[in-house]
């Protein structure tokens, strides 16, 4: 809520939504929002804010697009929706994100790993890349000659 309120002030418009629905009166709810009138120093824009929130700003290049996808300290998702697939492959390259969802978005699949770059989303969960996070990963080496090896003493005189 302080987001929103924080983004009205900042001169921002709040085209739907926006407030707590008034039938829920336990836990943290939020209507579905849209923010329109968005400019690159406000702090909607610059916050990774999660919930039913979205800011919409427009460009006029795919260039544009990609720098303000870009513009940020944060990089857990985007999406691009187009029936260019050749563009829709420029931005999956171009986007600095670890998860891309090209013609959809949000859709979450146990096998393919899920997280960010930069200050978001640290690490990967979900498929084989999810277990490296419990695991340890030690480097044995053995050395299996009788000669001595550098200015070390011959195993068999040990």
């Amino acid at each position: 809520m302080k987001c929103i309120s924080t983004a009205r002030s900042e001169g921002a418009t709040i085209l739907y939504g926006g407030q707590r629905p008034e039938h829920l009166k336990k836990g943290y709810y939020i209507e579905p929002t849209i923010i329109t009138d968005v400019n690159t120093n406000m702090q909607i824009w610059r916050e990774e804010v999660f919930g039913p929130v979205l800011c919409v700003k427009t460009f006029k290049t795919e260039v544009e697009a990609i720098e303000l996808a870009n513009d940020t300290q944060y990089g857990l998702g985007a999406a691009v929706l187009s029936k260019d697939l050749a563009r829709c492959e420029r931005l999956t390259k171009a986007f600095q994100s670890g998860i891309v969802w090209i013609n959809c978005s949000q859709p979450c699949f146990w096998q393919p790993p899920w997280g960010g770059k930069k200050r978001s989303g640290f690490g990967r969960e979900l498929g084989e890349w999810g277990l490296e996070n419990y695991l340890n990963i030690n480097q044995v080496t053995q050395y299996v000659s009788d000669e001595a090896w550098g200015f070390y003493k011959s195993p068999s005189k040990l």
